[in-house]
């Protein structure tokens, strides 16, 4: 089958990320964690002092330190999945934590981290048998793409999600706090000015709030089949 591109978009900690990794591993596709991406810049900001106790951000010198952030993901041949790396170090832990989560869409909603985070998506999936996931994969990164998702859950679906994950790892966690955070990261990816968080006109919605991974990832590869077959 041609290969094509699949643009997974969705609200935050709705599983985008677990159903993209799951598609491309079982497809022998390229994956790409776009969250991940943004929460790598805001990890950097926030250990360069960049993000202020007031939630204010440095833009003028974190526009200026943008060239010096390198972002890439290296295959973990553990878990089978790829990791993220800033700099070179691995971060995929620590881009994950409460206070990440908790800046991660006002730096996202930066229009200059935005068009450096945009370029490199576009360069990593140039030559398409690519899964993408994010906010604006379908409608900016990659409006042409054969496959468009756009998934979503009620907002207490999503914030236990997050909270059982985080439990998982062995990290502090407080239900309330989260969900508040997902509350707020859903206004905020919604209203912002540069690539807004919407539904692509073709994009097919998925509302997984009472499906099981094992579903949704059948579900997911249904889609795939009939529209990969269509592109031959």
């Amino acid at each position: 089958m041609k290969k094509i591109t699949i643009a997974i978009d969705g609200h935050s900690s709705c599983g985008k990320s677990t159903m993209a990794k799951d598609l491309a591993r079982r497809v022998g596709y390229i994956y790409v964690d776009t969250g991940a991406m943004y929460r790598s810049v805001t990890l950097y900001a926030l250990r360069s002092g960049l993000i202020k106790a007031d939630g204010s951000i440095d833009t003028v010198e974190l526009e200026r330190q943008m060239p010096s952030i390198r972002i890439s993901f290296r295959l973990n041949e553990e878990t089978g999945r790829p990791d993220t790396y800033l700099n070179g170090e691995c971060v995929e832990k620590e881009i994950r934590s409460i206070d990440v989560s908790s800046h991660v869409s006002p730096i996202a909603a930066l229009p200059f981290v935005r068009t450096a985070m945009v370029t490199q998506q576009q360069q990593m999936g140039k030559d398409k048998g690519v899964v993408m996931d994010g906010r604006d994969i379908g409608t900016t990164v990659f409006p042409d793409a054969e496959l468009k998702i756009f998934v979503t859950a009620s907002a207490r679906v999503r914030a236990q999600r997050r909270y059982d994950e985080l439990q998982q790892k062995g990290m502090p966690a407080d239900f309330d706090e989260i969900l508040k955070n997902v509350e707020e990261r859903d206004y905020i990816d919604s209203h912002r000015e540069v690539s807004p968080l919407r539904k692509a006109d073709d994009a097919i919605e998925l509302d997984n709030s009472y499906m099981t991974i094992e579903e949704q990832n059948k579900w997911l590869m249904q889609q795939f089949e009939r529209v990969a077959k269509q592109s031959v």
